[in-house]
């Protein structure tokens, strides 16, 4: 239903599990292997896989702590796209990446809940993509000493709204990994 022509295809959109974002990540260990058992699911429906990798001055390119979680794998021919801003869309060529493939149907999973997911959830509705959370693949971490509430109420209120979020011609909503079919359409 998105509002892209010509986009029929469906992608799995991991964001920024790299080391140090997720090094005191709510939930951690269960994020992780959720969103590995995700990249599994999305490669023996057919899906692509695409990597979105933050850097910036906190995180420099090439560092360790930049580098993905071991425990996720990007395959050799999945994309691989390196932004400095917390939307994925923003200044990268993520768009360019799912036209070539003719992806107008996403479901997202990643980190930070608060930041780059909020962010590329709100990027990618009102470029015209279907955009679904998948409520138990996305983490951040304890915020709540700036000001934030507790990371398991950030992460809830994130399902809670992005669940009812809608916009003309497109579909928003929230999934569990387990029920995540990257076949269907949304």
């Amino acid at each position: 239903m998105s509002t892209l022509e010509n986009r029929p295809n469906t992608a799995l959109v991991v964001v920024d599990m790299q080391l140090d974002v997720v090094a005191a990540a709510y939930r951690r260990d269960d994020v992780i292997a959720t969103i590995a058992t995700l990249v599994d699911k999305a490669r023996d429906a057919g899906a692509a896989v695409v990597w979105v990798q933050h850097s910036g001055a906190e995180l420099p390119s090439g560092s360790a702590g930049w580098r993905y979680v071991p425990e996720l794998v990007r395959g050799e021919a999945e994309p691989l796209v390196p932004k400095e801003y917390s939307d994925a869309f923003e200044a990268t060529d993520l768009e360019s990446v799912l036209a070539g493939r003719g992806i107008g149907r996403l479901f997202l999973a990643g980190a930070q809940t608060d930041e780059c997911i909020r962010s590329t959830l709100h990027g990618a509705i009102t470029r015209g993509y279907d955009v679904t959370l998948v409520a138990d693949a996305h983490t951040t971490e304890d915020l709540s000493e700036f000001g934030a509430p507790p990371p398991e109420l950030v992460v809830a209120h994130t399902n809670l709204y992005w669940r009812y979020h809608r916009a003309p011609g497109r579909t928003a909503g929230t999934v569990n990994a387990a029920d995540v079919d990257f076949a269907s359409p949304s």
